[in-house]
């Protein structure tokens, strides 16, 4: 069986490992293609790095919402981060979008910022990996405004309504070790109820491991970890969750 981590941060220059081990773990449970995930300017550029030094490793590039107003004024670093988008290994932009849980940034600041970045996304013609927290009631209102962006709701915590609205606009859902301790009915029944064809795995690692880790750095040979609980959530096999989530991970992100 093959999997596929399409998010994680094990290129952050705190990354409390070895990066190297984590991909010899993750290559040993069966994960065998990562995205990194860039979520400032200099750590988008870090991302690049890493994967053009590593084989089967690819680099997301984003400027988070928590940092709209680190960059919203500041033009010298957006056209900086814009010539990252043309940067070989690049396959999608993010992670980008709204975080109102905590509100680092202004709301304004943080549209600006989303909008700025998917105007990138659509030059380029990559996917997106998508943060959005407590913020859909603004998120579709910009996010309907572009025609044909493809891409993944990472980190998905939501419920059945939460998830038709994604998965309705053709976007992709993204799990990670959330599903195994969430205590939230219908987060479940939204993870049970996600089209196979509209499902990602993922880590966010080194945050979020699944049980029974909790506690543990995350590394992406988790994807495994989530997968199994998933399938037995979704009374699917795992080789079935496995083949069609790494399918639907190379489709998106053109992983060859």
């Amino acid at each position: 069986m093959e999997f596929v981590d399409t998010h994680c941060h094990i290129h952050f220059v705190d990354y409390p490992m070895d990066p190297e081990e984590a991909i010899a773990n993750a290559n040993a449970a069966g994960v065998t293609k990562l995205i990194v995930v860039g979520c400032t300017l200099e750590d988008s550029r870090m991302a690049v790095d890493f994967a053009q030094k590593h084989e089967n490793v690819w680099a997301s590039v984003g400027l988070h919402p928590h940092e709209g107003a680190v960059y919203v004024e500041d033009d010298d670093a957006l056209q900086k981060f814009r010539m990252l988008a043309s940067r070989p290994k690049v396959v999608a932009i993010g992670e980008i979008g709204l975080d109102y849980h905590y509100n680092h940034s202004p709301k304004e600041d943080q549209l600006s910022l989303l909008k700025f970045q998917l105007d990138i996304a659509m030059e380029h013609n990559l996917p997106v990996i998508f943060h959005v927290r407590d913020a859909f009631d603004d998120f579709w209102p910009v996010f309907d405004t572009y025609k044909d962006i493809r891409g993944v709701i990472h980190s998905f915590s939501s419920g059945v309504d939460d998830m038709q609205a994604i998965v309705s606009r053709g976007l992709y859902v993204g799990l990670n070790g959330i599903m195994t301790f969430t205590k939230q009915a219908d987060q479940l029944a939204a993870a049970k109820q996600i089209p196979l064809k509209n499902l990602l795995l993922e880590t966010d690692a080194p945050f979020l491991t699944p049980a029974p880790f909790r506690g543990k750095i995350g590394e992406s040979k988790y994807v495994r970890t989530t997968g199994e609980f998933l399938a037995a959530l979704r009374e699917e096999s795992l080789e079935t969750l496995a083949a069609a989530t790494t399918t639907n991970a190379k489709d998106l992100f053109k992983l060859l």
